[in-house]
């Protein structure tokens, strides 16, 4: 069988399974409001998030490249796009609440700073003596505090079974014996995720719902394969490197076989879209026989297993680690885009000592803010909540406004290939 067959079977829409989680059935929001006579809880909840302030900055914050460096590269906004698109679809095929994974999967990226992981890393070592940054905990903050947009309440007002896919996603944040999972182990949960947990139970010890699995899959799904469109069009990495992964080399091999001499940004997609394709197909079967196997038959027994439902093949994890190996080797450690991160890191550095000894230089409503409180650590936090909102853009901008060198940040290389 060709590497890229794809089946039919997997585009049909399933009925909403009994593991499915159910808006109607949802645990509410922490403000009681009326109920939408025109949506369910969830497509509110996707919609709010559409809509918020946080999302549309998105455009502005970087995948991988500044946004600044090319039009046709992904921006935090447009990854998270993708990944709702990927989302929706693996929601549909199981049966699942695709307006609930949609949600999550345009939400997963709220919290990250400018600059991308270089920024949260950057920040995340200042905040080190105030409890440290956590994209994910920033994500909470802004969608249950920070987004000030309605009367009745700060933040946004979302469901529970939203807010506890947003914090478990990637799986529980504690174990069965109350200790932090192992990612949080050394250093423990953050202190945003625990206080608001004080106030509404988010389950952390549980895994989340199906849809939220699905959206954590398809963040990984559109991350390697639009990371190596990306990666192409800059020139950061060629046809023939991509081919030391056997399973890119064989779709490399189907592509020029049907479409010899194909011209580079057609054969690029061509060979992302497959990509995504086959990740999908295989996500798709292998989280039936999870679900087969396990017998789940509520969101309920989805939330007490012991493992995640929604998942790859081993066979396709595996491809999926050597696809992330060859990216960190090969992309996301060559020297032009360490270099760019490097002086990104520097712009943070700067900006947030600067504003913590004066935040009367932040916007006077951040200043207000800060002048009402004589606490270093709220004082840090209110910094560090006003940095990590920063896009790109407006993070040098602010750079070139308190000081008098701002670092460059575009690739001194050849241009990347054009691309509609």
């Amino acid at each position: 069988m060709p590497v890229c067959q794809i089946s039919p079977a997997f585009a049909l829409a399933s009925p909403r399974a009994p593991y499915a989680t159910d808006p109607a059935a949802s645990r509410g929001r922490l403000i009681a409001e009326p109920a939408s006579p025109t949506r369910s809880e969830f497509q509110r909840d996707r919609d709010r998030i559409i809509h918020c302030t946080a999302f549309r900055r998105l455009a502005h914050k970087t995948q991988v490249f500044v946004p600044h460096e090319g039009d046709h590269f992904r921006t935090r906004l447009t990854h998270s796009l993708e990944v709702g698109q990927i989302a929706r679809s693996l929601a549909r095929a199981l049966g699942l609440d695709d307006d609930l994974a949609e949600a999550l999967a345009l939400a997963h990226d709220l919290g990250h700073t400018p600059f991308g992981h270089t920024g949260e890393d950057v920040l995340d070592e200042l905040m080190r003596p105030y409890g440290g940054f956590d994209h994910n905990a920033q994500a909470l903050r802004i969608v249950t505090k920070l987004e000030r947009r309605y009367a009745a309440f700060d933040g946004l007002n979302l469901t529970w079974e939203t807010l506890e896919g947003l914090v478990k996603h990637n799986g529980p944040l504690l174990r069965a014996d109350g200790q932090a999972a192992p990612r949080y182990a050394k250093r423990g949960l953050p202190v945003a995720i625990l206080e608001y947990n004080e106030i509404q139970n988010l389950g952390l010890a549980q895994f989340a719902s199906a849809e939220a699995q699905t959206a954590a899959l398809a963040d990984g799904i559109a991350y390697n394969a639009h990371d190596i469109d990306d990666g192409l069009r800059a020139g950061l990495i060629d046809f023939a490197q991509i081919g030391e992964v056997e399973f890119l080399r064989a779709i490399g091999g189907e592509i020029e076989a049907l479409y010899p001499g194909l011209e580079p940004v057609r054969a690029i997609h061509e060979l992302v879209r497959r990509l995504i394709t086959l990740f999908i197909e295989d996500a798709i079967a292998e989280s039936r026989r999870r679900i087969a196997a396990t017998g789940v038959a509520s969101v309920e027994e989805v939330r007490a297993q012991d493992a995640p439902l929604i998942g790859f093949s081993q066979h396709m994890a595996n491809i999926d680690r050597s696809i992330s190996v060859f990216l960190f080797e090969n992309m996301y450690r060559h020297e032009r885009l360490i270099r760019i991160r490097d002086r990104a890191g520097l712009i943070i550095r700067d900006l947030f000592p600067r504003l913590l000894m004066a935040p009367d230089l932040m916007p006077a409503e951040w200043a207000r803010a800060a002048a009402k409180t004589t606490d270093e650590t709220r004082r840090a936090r209110l910094v560090c909540d006003y940095i990590a909102g920063m896009t790109d853009l407006y993070a040098i901008a602010e750079h070139q406004r308190l000081f008098d060198k701002t670092p460059e940040l575009r690739l001194s290389a050849p241009e990347a290939q054009d691309a509609d």
